[in-house]
């Protein structure tokens, strides 16, 4: 089950990307966070406790929303705009 419900910018053209190996579609000018969750009822969850995270401050200051692309590198999803092609590896499914 998804968190978000696009009511806004569907006619934007379509991204394709990768959401912990499963094929997704975003739309042009989604941030990460806005496409994970247009699939996702979570982007990560917390290496505390084990409890789902999705993003707080949707501003890039809090560290809730860090995902990881396939080549390693580190990411906040709120501030980080989707591409075509992206592979994003939430850790959300472990």
């Amino acid at each position: 089950m998804s968190l978000f419900h696009r009511i806004a910018r569907s006619d934007h053209a379509p991204v394709r990307f990768l959401l912990d190996g499963v094929p997704c579609e975003g739309r042009e000018g989604d941030t990460l966070l806005t496409a994970i969750l247009t699939h996702a009822d979570k982007v990560r969850v917390s290496d505390f406790s084990g409890a789902p995270r999705a993003g707080f401050c949707q501003i890039g200051v809090c560290q809730d929303c860090w995902v990881t692309l396939a080549d390693g590198e580190r990411v906040r999803a709120c501030t980080t705009p989707l591409t075509a092609g992206m592979s994003v590896v939430t850790g959300a499914a472990a």
